[in-house]
């Protein structure tokens, strides 16, 4: 069994009770979830959890929605990693309040460490209202995908370089997701990814998932994106 996660491994000597094991963790997880939810809502805002593999391009799209939402709303960032506060320190530097939350080995947040989370970011941003909250997960398309950490939408992001076969291979993240972003469709004249393929599977996984291809770098379907955003907090 995972150490971080509760998941099941290829384990010989596995048995049932590996399984009550995760469940329990999973209702204990979910507890604090609706907490967090019920704390988000009081604090006026909606709440996003990004998902993806490491360098797929969260942080860079969170900087590049701060260069293009000024006026239009204000947002603010939760960030999980392993270590550092570099992702943090990126955000900060576009004027928008991020809290780093670093787990230490976890190969993703969970609804507690969030919960602290939101504590610190009300210490910070007491005086300012804002309408969003993003919470960048740890880079990983499996653990993540079976914890709810409060959220009230959750995007799955999968980056043109890491190919078009990804909703294939991590279902479950994509099953539990509201919206698809595929990024860095910049690169798409040097990567064999087909945006057909990637749409088409993960509409088979789930049917009412919504998709969108965006460029950061170049701002391509970005209005998209924004308007998004825009429609959840109207």
């Amino acid at each position: 069994m995972c150490d971080t996660c509760g998941c099941q491994t290829n384990n010989q000597n596995s048995d049932t009770r590996l399984i009550d094991i995760n469940k329990s963790l999973l209702e204990a997880n979910n507890a604090i979830a609706s907490k967090n939810r019920e704390h988000i809502e009081k604090m006026g805002a909606v709440a996003i959890n990004l998902i993806s593999s490491p360098g797929a391009g969260k942080t860079t799209l969170l900087e590049k929605t701060a260069d293009m939402a000024t006026n239009l709303f204000h947002f603010c960032v939760i960030e999980g990693d392993i270590e550092t506060e570099r992702d943090a320190e990126r955000i900060r530097a576009k004027g928008i309040p991020a809290i780093q939350l670093t787990t230490g080995g976890a190969c993703h947040l969970d609804a507690p460490l969030v919960h602290k989370g939101l504590h610190k970011l009300e210490d910070e941003i007491s005086t300012t209202p804002f309408q969003i909250l993003f919470i960048e997960n740890v880079g990983n398309l499996v653990c993540p995908a079976a914890f709810d950490l409060g959220e009230h939408k959750r995007v799955v992001m999968v980056s043109v370089p890491e190919g078009s076969d990804k909703p294939a291979k991590y279902p479950r993240a994509f099953l539990g997701s509201d919206l698809f972003l595929i990024t860095k469709i910049d690169l798409l004249d040097y990567f064999d990814f087909s945006i057909e393929e990637a749409t088409e599977c993960a509409k088979r996984i789930n049917p009412k998932i919504r998709v969108m291809s965006v460029s950061a770098k170049t701002g391509q379907g970005m209005d998209k994106w924004i308007a998004y955003l825009q429609n959840l907090i109207d």
